[in-house]
């Protein structure tokens, strides 16, 4: 009798595009090359290598919070083309990008998407803004991250013979991954028409999928989909204003139609966080610093105008996905570059470390992912790259620091890490270089329920510690959402509990365990800093 050749299974089980997921039609495809080698019949490998590999879409916004949609808890934001991925597939309810060292957070978040690489890893690759005087702590950090960048995402999947397309946002992200997709459509999308908002994405997208459904070439496709909203400015059509009572500029009182403030909202910040005058915190159209209900509930208003929106021309990419008949064999994410404030906290931008800033969403639908699933998940941006190689069947780069987050989405886990680590500070020179307020800035873990967030900033004119349970104020509320004023215009009555816990000295035991594990991941990860509480350590 004759037995089919070990090689022969494991060029089967490398090249199917059931490898992933579909254990039993793998299992199938051996059994039957096997029956056909002892049969005597030739199994010719181009057979096999020409089995189709499964499509990514990688569908991702800008500046927006996970909880600006319904699986996240969100009951007013209206977006049923993304609630049908949620329903199709999975959503992580503990994702998050790991920080960033300038206030664009995006650019330090798409390189570790890009790169697989974790925050400090990314520093010095995609500007040439980094204060590299000498004695800076950056200097020795960005040469090495200079010579190690290579293995990008859009170079492995075309040198695995994907057709490789992307249309996002023009600017702040990582040029030098950019221009390697082979289709790359780029525009600055932020406006109200069809041709500078985001349908111009959506547009791109479309036409893309019917190039390649014409061509016949069943060729695999990598698509890179990025919008430009809803980052400010936060313009939209006149529909969706409508729906939800909002306008370029902010009414003297507010629009009863306008969705109402977050239950985290204040007036101000309660101290001094690092930011305080940076682009986001008083240049924001419509915004500027002001921070009184009309202002806030209508720019959250036009937050959800702009997402109706990008959630239509999501919808349009599924429609086409169907039509061609490729949804089957296409792993679909969602996800964004970070989260926002509008308001929570007396914060509107996203240079923070609270969850509303700090997460983000994430949402994957494809093959063999249970339908209406949830796991935490515990991941950060960067374990997207070496996500979509094992899905693919590649090899995960050695230059990656992320690690897959397949096993969550298979069902055998739920999380892939047990601790989590942010950062925000900025090394930029043209926002003050060294002598920059934010340095060495914010820093958070997260330990399960607990997290801690600890702010050095002003050269040690600032230096606060929040302590949070997060199973019990989900929010981080603080003290100062006790103000009889903020619960009337809240109409959320907090729990006495439901507060800042780091001066609290029943909690002092836990404060000291997160503090030490705050400083285990500081050096795990190279973290070039060390806060007030920390020298010599």
């Amino acid at each position: 009798m004759r037995f089919c050749s070990q090689k022969l299974v494991d060029q089967l089980k490398t090249t199917s595009e059931f490898t992933i997921y579909h254990g039993c039609t793998q299992v199938f495809a051996i059994l039957l090359a096997c029956l056909m080698v002892n049969a005597g019949c030739d199994v010719d490998s181009r057979v096999i290598t020409n089995v189709k590999k499964p499509n990514i879409v990688f569908i991702i916004t800008d500046d927006q919070s996970p909880f600006t949609l319904s699986a996240y808890g969100n009951e007013i934001c209206n977006t049923p083309n993304i609630d049908r991925l949620v329903l199709e597939g999975m959503s992580l309810s503990s994702a998050y990008h790991m920080g960033s060292w300038r206030s664009a957070v995006c650019i330090p978040s798409r390189i570790q998407i890009m790169t697989g690489k974790h925050v400090w890893h990314t520093l010095g690759l995609a500007t040439n803004h980094i204060d590299t005087t000498e004695g800076s702590v950056a200097n020795d950090l960005i040469e090495r991250n200079r010579n190690a960048a290579r293995d990008l995402m859009p170079a492995l999947f075309n040198q695995a013979g994907y057709v490789t397309f992307r249309t996002c946002k023009k600017g702040t992200s990582y040029a030098a991954a950019n221009k390697l997709f082979k289709h790359n459509y780029e525009r600055w999308c932020v406006h109200a028409d069809d041709t500078s908002g985001s349908k111009w994405h959506g547009d791109r997208a479309v036409e893309f999928l019917d190039r390649q459904n014409a061509l016949q070439e069943e060729k695999p496709f990598l698509i890179y989909m990025g919008f430009s909203h809803p980052h400010d400015p936060r313009h939209e059509k006149v529909e969706f204003y409508q729906k939800y009572g909002a306008h370029d500029k902010p009414p003297a009182e507010p629009n009863p139609l306008a969705p109402p403030l977050p239950i985290n909202y204040l007036s101000q910040h309660p101290f001094r966080h690092g930011n305080d005058n940076g682009r986001d915190e008083v240049r924001v159209q419509g915004v500027m610093s002001r921070r009184d209900e009309a202002t806030i509930r209508n720019e959250i208003g036009r937050n959800y105008a702009c997402i109706e929106n990008i959630d239509n021309q999501v919808g349009r990419v599924l429609e086409k996905l169907a039509e061609i008949g490729e949804v089957e064999n296409t792993f679909i994410f969602f996800a964004s570059d970070h989260g926002i404030a509008i308001g929570r906290h007396g914060l509107t931008g996203k240079q923070n470390l609270y969850e509303h800033s700090w997460r983000v969403p994430m949402i994957v639908k494809g093959p063999g992912i249970k339908q209406s699933s949830t796991a935490p998940g515990n991941i950060y941006l960067m374990d997207v790259l070496p996500t979509i190689c094992e899905m693919t069947g590649m090899d995960v780069p050695s230059t990656c620091d992320g690690l897959s987050f397949l096993p969550v989405l298979r069902g055998e886990k739920e999380v892939v890490r047990d601790v989590l680590y942010g950062v925000f500070n900025i090394f930029a020179e043209h926002l003050g270089g060294s002598g920059n307020g934010s340095r060495p800035g914010i820093r958070a873990v997260r330990s399960g329920k607990w997290k801690l967030i600890k702010y050095d900033v002003y050269n040690g004119a600032v230096r606060e510690t929040q302590l949070f349970n997060l199973e019990t104020n989900p929010n981080e509320l603080l003290v100062q959402h006790q103000d009889l004023n903020i619960i009337r215009m809240t109409g959320n009555v907090p729990d006495p509990n439901q507060v800042d816990l780091a001066e609290d000295d029943q909690f002092a035991d836990k404060l000291e365990e997160l503090e030490d594990l705050l400083l285990q991941e500081q050096k795990k990860y190279g973290d070039p800093y060390r806060l007030w509480n920390q020298i010599g350590k």
